[in-house]
């Protein structure tokens, strides 16, 4: 029998939305294949499971990515500095990947299971990217090694092929992080009726307005000014793991600055730095308005278009133009606080604005099916393997 690896090597669960459907549409509808989920940690499996349909479950074979106390010690410890746990998963577990006919995972550290393997018999390398964003570092030179991309739309694959991805080696499968998601819900957080701003910063300290404006951004929707608005603060989970952020992309290092005492005691702010609402799209959905800057949830906000607001203190996004970054055209870009709350004293004028160039760049960026994404995607791996085995 065949065999196609989950790889789900994170201790965050912001990724395992984008991966979990496909493997439960794996083992559901390809017996001829074991499906193996490998995960990193028991909250991981625990978030799989949550996102796997009835029975699901029982078809899959799980194996924790455990490592050796001593080589878990000592790798916890370099953490700070460099994604050392997750390495050391990959060599302990070599054995493996490389007796498996796929493995499938939504970042590309795998890639150095398959530099260690001879290409004869290594496994394919699937990936299936966790966001559909516009950074430069989503079309990293590494992409090209995988020997399958599955795709959420056009604008992906556009992009990879402009980055020298061999277009047939992608795959367009749509965007499984919607299965299970009403996008039509809108939870309200706070009760009080007025309109409600979600501010989800990333954690690269460059792009990132986190660095530069986020505290005082946080501390004007805590004043009196602010009160007119409730700010969902719903930051990339990573932004808070880490006290200090490194750039290779950018080569830049920062520490990360704290919240502000005063926003943690507003009625007016919520703020959850790593809660499992930052994955299931609950803020995404409840808010009237995006603050942010250069995070891919931006593009699940606007599966239902709203006002778009980015934040850019440092000029960091507009420098890089709206050809680099389509998202540029989906908001209007603010350097300041003061004109971000400008800005804001008008969000529903900006909404109805720059509705059509939303509306435009979604249907790009997803490929809507009868399908859903996640059967699509386990049909693409299972038709990659058995073309592989001849």
């Amino acid at each position: 029998m065949s065999r196609a690896v989950f790889l789900f090597n994170h201790d965050a669960a912001h990724q395992v939305a984008h991966l979990a459907p496909v493997a439960g549409a794996m083992a559901r509808l390809h017996p001829e294949v074991e499906t193996v989920v490998a995960y990193a940690s028991d909250a991981i499996r625990a978030r799989v499971e949550e996102l796997l349909r009835p029975g699901d479950a029982e078809r899959i074979v799980w194996q924790e990515l455990s490592l050796p106390p001593v080589a878990r010690a000592v790798s916890s410890l370099l953490d700070k500095i460099a994604p050392v746990t997750r390495l050391a998963r990959l060599r302990v577990h070599q054995p493996l990947f490389a007796a498996s006919d796929a493995v499938i995972s939504t970042e590309r550290t795998c890639l150095r299971v398959k530099k260690r393997l001879h290409p004869r018999t290594a496994p394919l390398f699937i990936r299936v990217p966790h966001g559909t964003g516009d950074r430069s570092v989503t079309f990293h030179p590494d992409h090209r090694k995988f020997d399958l991309s599955l795709v959420a739309g056009p604008k992906m694959k556009e992009q990879l092929v402009a980055n020298g991805v061999d277009a047939a080696k992608i795959q367009v499968t749509g965007y499984s992080k919607f299965e299970g998601v009403d996008i039509d819900a809108r939870p309200d957080f706070f009760g009080n009726g007025r309109p409600t701003f979600v501010y989800n910063p990333h954690f690269d300290p460059h792009l990132s307005s986190w660095y530069d404006a986020g505290p005082d951004l946080l501390r004007w929707f805590a004043s009196d000014q602010g009160q007119a608005y409730n700010l969902v603060f719903a930051p990339h989970v990573m932004l808070f793991r880490k006290s200090m952020h490194i750039s290779p992309e950018y080569k830049v290092g920062r520490m990360r600055p704290e919240i502000p005492e005063e926003d943690l005691a507003a009625s007016n702010v919520l703020v959850d730095v790593d809660g499992p609402r930052l994955f299931d799209m609950s803020y995404m959905l409840g808010a009237d308005g995006y603050i942010g800057d250069a995070s891919s949830q931006l593009y699940e906000f606007l599966v239902r278009p709203r006002p778009v607001f980015l934040l850019d203190p440092n000029g960091a996004l507009g420098s890089q133009g709206e050809e680099t970054l389509p998202f540029l055209r989906t908001g209007e870009r603010v350097e300041s606080i003061s004109a971000l709350a400008a800005a804001l004293a008008d969000w529903e004028e900006s909404g109805r604005k720059y509705r059509p160039e939303q509306e435009q760049l979604i249907a790009h960026t997803f490929a809507l099916s009868d399908t859903p994404a996640s059967e699509r995607a386990a049909n693409a791996i299972a038709e990659a393997i058995a073309r592989r085995r001849g």
